[in-house]
């Protein structure tokens, strides 16, 4: 009864912010579900947005709540992991659900926030914090403002985000190792009670990358390195998976993750084109990625480890 009663005095506001949450919530969950693996921060993130929905209800309904903790987090876990890609989804996310006034992310390294001499460091990480005011501020190997031994400028810059945390009108994501991330935790004692969201990213699967693979073909965007190619019938999901766990080690894995993808293809690419001949007009045969070249692909970036790092222009 108390609950239809409270319904019937619903204010049309109210009931259309509900809606709009709802919606949201919608729109919120078909984005994760189109997630390569990740379950764990699936469930994690499911949970936690589920709750921020309710508590916009329980607000719209008239209900007395106590202050909402801050919404900064960390995403624990190897490189590769998702955890710049589900920034960018969060970025979307909060916006939609009324709880940042726009979507942007904007993406911070070391080198963005750190000067070379006194007074730098303040002024350009300000400057990055006045760029995301009203969205996310994503701190990417967070651990490295920290060093392990003595009070430098990337300490500067870590306490000058902790301080702009104390506003509403940004949020903070900080990524890294699960390891190096408690440094950043134990150098600045406001940092647990700043952070309370923590989302812990495993490692891919074999079948995770070869899915991650397949997803770059499905999904191709013009200007994309592959944009136009295709992959043979035969690089299906569980044969690419046997490969990769054939021919990577897992340390290599460990590593890289879904990061592997995208200078695999490279790879796979240049053996494309050495493979055929130059005078090739088998239109199929100078697009189509085959198994062969993906298993070359592989082989060499084992036997050149140091060629992993893919430039910009690819990620």
């Amino acid at each position: 009864m108390q609950g239809n009663e409270q319904n019937l005095k619903r204010k049309p506001e109210e009931t259309q912010q509900i809606q709009k949450a709802k919606a949201a919530k919608k729109e919120v969950d078909g984005i994760i579900s189109t997630m390569v693996g990740l379950d764990g921060v699936k469930l994690q993130l499911e949970k936690w947005i589920k709750g921020l929905v309710l508590d916009q209800q329980r607000k719209n309904l008239g209900l007395e709540l106590g202050t909402r903790k801050a919404l900064h987090m960390a995403f624990l876990g190897n490189p590769g992991t998702g955890k710049t890609m589900v920034a960018r989804y969060l970025g979307k996310v909060l916006h939609k659900l009324g709880l940042t006034s726009t979507d942007k992310v904007v993406e911070v390294q070391r080198t963005d926030l750190v000067g070379e001499y006194v007074g730098q460091t303040g002024i350009k990480t300000r400057m990055k914090i006045k760029e995301a005011r009203g969205g996310i501020l994503f701190v990417d190997e967070a651990y490295k403002l920290v060093p392990h031994d003595i009070y430098e400028f990337g300490v500067e810059a870590l306490e000058e985000i902790m301080t702009a945390m104390d506003d509403k009108d940004i949020v903070v994501i900080f990524a890294g190792y699960s390891k190096e991330m408690e440094r950043v935790i134990a150098a600045n004692h406001g940092f647990a009670r700043r952070v309370t969201n923590f989302f812990y990213f495993e490692d891919y699967s074999s079948t995770d990358i070869a899915l991650i693979l397949q997803s770059k073909f499905v999904n191709q965007k013009n200007g994309s390195y592959i944009f136009g190619f295709k992959l043979h019938p035969d690089c299906t999901v569980d044969a690419v998976a046997k490969l990769i766990k054939e021919h990577t080690t897992e340390e290599q894995m460990r590593k890289m993750n879904g990061g592997l993808v995208d200078p695999l293809l490279v790879k796979a690419l240049d053996n494309l084109n050495f493979r055929l001949n130059e005078d090739c007009s088998d239109l199929d045969a100078l697009m189509t990625i085959t198994m062969e070249d993906l298993e070359e692909g592989l082989k060499s970036l084992s036997s050149n480890e140091k060629e992993i790092v893919l430039p910009a222009m690819y990620i």
